[in-house]
C-alpha cells in the first residue's frame, strides 16, 4: 500500500540519488527525511535503511561512470584499500572519542574548499597531463584521510573525495566524481556490512526507495557526463555550502535552541 509517508521518502530518495551520484551529499537529504517521517523508529534502524538505499544508487552510478571514465588501477586500488581500512578505524575511534571537537575543524576545511572553487577558475576544469606520473602516496593519502573521516563523522565525504582527487591528482570535476563514487561505494559497503550483521533495516520502506534512488542516480550520471565540469562545479558548491550550514547548526544548536 502506497502511503503519503512512503511517497515522500521515495521522492526524497530520487533527489538524494541524483545529488549523490554527481557530487555526494545525498545523505544530507535522505537521512533527515527518514528521521522526520519516521520519528518513532530506532535511529540505528534508520541509519541502516538509509545506508542500504544509498549503496544501491552509489553502485549503479559507479558502474555508469566506469563505462565512460576508465579507472587507473595504480590510483584506484591504493585509494580503495586505504579507504576501507581507515573507515573501519574511524568508526572504531568515534565509538570511544567524541566527534564534537573536530566539527569546527571540518567546517573550516569545507569553507576553504568552497572559497577555492570560487576563486580558482581553472580548478577542476583543466585535465591532468597523462604524461606526468602520479606518485603512489597521493591516492593512499586520499583513501586514508577521507576514509577515516567517513567512518568517524561522514557528512560531505563525497565532496571531500572530489576535491581531493581534483586538488591532489589534477583531475577534472567529472573524473573526480567518478573516482569519488568508487571510494564512497567501498566505505559505504564497509558500514553496510555492520548493519547487515545487526539486521537493522526497514525493508518495506527501503525496497521502493532503492528503486527511486537508482533512478535519481542514473539521471545524475547522465547529466554530469552531458553537462560537463562546470555543471558539477556549480552543484558541488551548493552541496559544500549546505554541508557547512549543517555543521554550523550542529555546533551552535545548543546556543540557538
Amino acid at each position: 500500500m502506497v502511503t503519503t509517508e512512503l511517497l515522500i521518502l521515495c521522492l526524497t530518495a530520487f533527489g538524494a540519488g541524483f545529488i549523490d551520484s554527481i557530487v555526494g551529499g545525498g545523505g544530507l537529504i535522505q537521512l533527515p527525511a527518514l528521521m522526520m517521517i519516521l520519528p518513532g523508529v530506532n535511529v540505528v534502524t534508520l541509519l541502516g535503511t538509509n545506508k542500504l538505499v544509498s549503496v544501491t544508487g552509489t553502485a549503479v552510478s559507479t558502474y555508469r561512470f566506469s563505462r565512460h571514465i576508465p579507472y587507473v588501477k595504480t590510483i584506484i586500488i591504493p585509494a580503495i584499500l586505504s579507504a576501507f581500512l581507515f573507515s573501519f578505524l574511524g568508526a572504531y575511534t568515534v565509538s570511544i572519542v567524541s566527534s564534537a571537537f573536530l566539527k569546527p575543524l571540518f567546517m573550516v576545511l569545507l569553507f576553504m574548499v568552497f572559497v577555492l572553487t570560487i576563486r580558482n577558475k581553472t580548478f577542476g576544469i583543466v585535465d591532468h597531463n597523462p604524461d606526468i606520473p602520479i606518485p603512489a602516496w597521493k591516492p593512499i593519502v586520499i583513501g586514508t584521510v577521507v576514509g577515516f573521516y567517513d567512518g568517524f563523522f561522514g557528512p560531505g565525504t563525497g565532496s571531500f573525495l572530489i576535491i581531493a582527487f581534483v586538488g591532489l591528482l589534477g583531475m577534472t570535476f567529472v573524473q573526480g566524481s567518478a573516482y569519488a563514487k568508487m571510494i564512497n561505494l567501498t566505505t559505504n559497503l564497509a558500514a553496510l556490512l555492520l548493519f547487515v550483521l545487526k539486521g537493522k533495516f526497514l525493508f518495506s520502506y527501503a525496497l521502493p526507495m532503492m528503486l527511486f534512488n537508482v533512478g535519481g542516480a542514473l539521471l545524475g550520471v547522465k547529466l554530469a557526463l552531458l553537462k560537463g565540469n562546470e555543471f558539477v562545479r556549480l552543484l558541488l558548491r551548493g552541496i559544500v555550502f549546505l554541508t557547512i550550514l549543517k555543521l554550523a547548526f550542529d555546533i551552535f544548536k545548543d546556543y540557538l535552541l
